[in-house]
């Protein structure tokens, strides 16, 4: 996929260099140089993992969104961000993954992923949904992919998602679905998560430090949400 780069920000080498040595996968895009971007410092993890260098972010035009983009979308693409972001996979190696964000929305997403990073907070796979057929969210909820911007509606309702606006972030959609009063769930393949007891790796519970991640900085947690219980998911409106 070809887009055009915003020069927002430094450290893009140094991040893939440091995914290299810990034998992780490069970012499909090659590193290029950028001006950095100021995300909230924290110390240096008492860990073998490298820490989050500042992440690279691009512009995009309406033909790098595939289906996650029409006309009539709330959300014009120049308002758009492609950023790489850190994260560590169920594999226990560091990777680099791409969501789309709102222009406005950039930092706080570095922010949110740089500490997940740090917290050693598995995620599966973070790519833009467009890698779908007709950038499908069940299909993406299914792959248990972390995703961000889907220009869609809220389901059972004419009004847009804060996904349509770059303004929401699901993740490990799979493991966290999102249930409704009805019975119903999303992801469809999502029943052995129904139970939120279960203490796999990447599920998200109230209270856990990965939810205040998010929360503590003035996002919205969709578990907390009375119907459904959304539990991948996080707004910042």
């Amino acid at each position: 996929m070809k887009r055009r780069r915003v020069v927002l920000a430094a450290g893009a080498a140094a991040i893939v260099a440091g995914v290299l040595a810990c034998g992780g996968p490069p970012s499909a895009n090659a590193p290029r140089p950028a001006l950095p971007v100021a995300t909230t410092p924290a110390p240096p993890p008492a860990t073998a993992q490298p820490p989050p260098a500042a992440a690279a972010v691009h512009l995009v035009a309406a033909g790098d969104l595939g289906a996650s983009w029409h006309p009539g979308c709330p959300v014009p693409p120049e308002n758009l961000r492609l950023v790489d972001v850190p994260y560590l996979g169920m594999d226990g190696k560091p990777h680099i993954g791409q969501l789309i964000v709102n222009q406005d929305r950039v930092e706080q997403t570095i922010t949110a992923f740089n500490e997940l990073f740090r917290l050693h907070f598995p995620i599966q796979r973070i790519q833009t949904p467009d890698h779908y057929p007709g950038a499908e969210d069940e299909l993406s909820m299914e792959d248990n992919n972390t995703s961000a911007f889907n220009c869609r509606g809220i389901p059972g309702s004419s009004e847009w998602s804060q996904h349509a606006l770059g303004r929401a972030i699901d993740i490990n959609p799979l493991l966290n679905p999102s249930v409704y009063k009805t019975g119903r769930f999303e992801p469809t393949t999502a029943a052995q998560y129904l139970d939120r007891t279960r203490k796999d790796a990447g599920l998200l519970h109230d209270g856990d430090a990965a939810v205040r991640v998010f929360t503590d900085r003035g996002w919205t947690w969709g578990g907390h949400w009375a119907d459904p219980n959304d539990y991948q998911h996080f707004e910042l409106p």
